[in-house]
């Protein structure tokens, strides 16, 4: 018997520790994904915070696009008023928060465009000096997202593999949402005024 009792020790402490590994591994992964969600966050939060002084500098020369500088600063209020967070991630919210960074995107070349027409406004260095950020920033935007993307593969690899899928499902980790092309996205986008 005593045999007996200490082979079943030895059988639930390896369970245990098994388990307790699991969590750990499925808990540092998904604060990987999280943190890397959060850096998305901040890159767009880069671009928002450069738009007011783009959309300055261009209203000192092209004052007349007036429409077009509009529709700058409604879509980075849209953008800005959406937020992710890891606790409330689901598919429609990231449809919405990718809607609207597209749409920022989008108004954001339109005025780029401007300069075409204000060759005064291409010689301006303030104005080269912003459109050079956003250029960077959006690259940045890309690599964010990028590196989240693989973050979240690894976090939900991790979660729906056997057999931590059956500790994933008791403690509650929930599959993540990937960041996604945009409908549309293989077109290359048309600047008209």
């Amino acid at each position: 018997m005593n045999k007996t009792l200490i082979g079943v020790i030895v059988v639930l402490v390896l369970i245990a520790v098994w388990a307790i590994s699991a969590y750990n591994g499925m808990v540092g992964v998904e604060e990987e994904a999280t943190t890397a969600l959060a850096n998305v966050q901040s890159t767009y939060q880069r671009r928002a915070d450069l738009i007011p002084n783009l959309v300055e500098t261009v209203k000192g020369y092209a004052g007349h696009e007036k429409e077009t500088l509009e529709g700058v600063v409604s879509a980075r209020s849209k953008a800005t008023s959406i937020n992710l967070d890891a606790e409330s991630l689901t598919p429609e919210k990231m449809k919405r928060f990718q809607s609207a960074q597209g749409e920022l995107s989008t108004a954001l070349g339109r005025l780029i465009a401007i300069q075409e027409n204000y060759p005064e406004l291409k010689a301006n260095e303030n104005f080269r000096d912003l459109q050079v950020q956003l250029e960077g920033t959006e690259n940045r935007i890309n690599e964010a997202r990028n590196k989240y993307n693989a973050a979240v593969q690894q976090y939900n690899l991790k979660i729906r593999r056997f057999p931590n899928s059956i500790l994933s499902g008791l403690f509650g980790f929930e599959k993540m949402q990937k960041f996604e092309a945009e409908t549309g996205a293989e077109k290359a986008p048309q600047v008209k005024f």
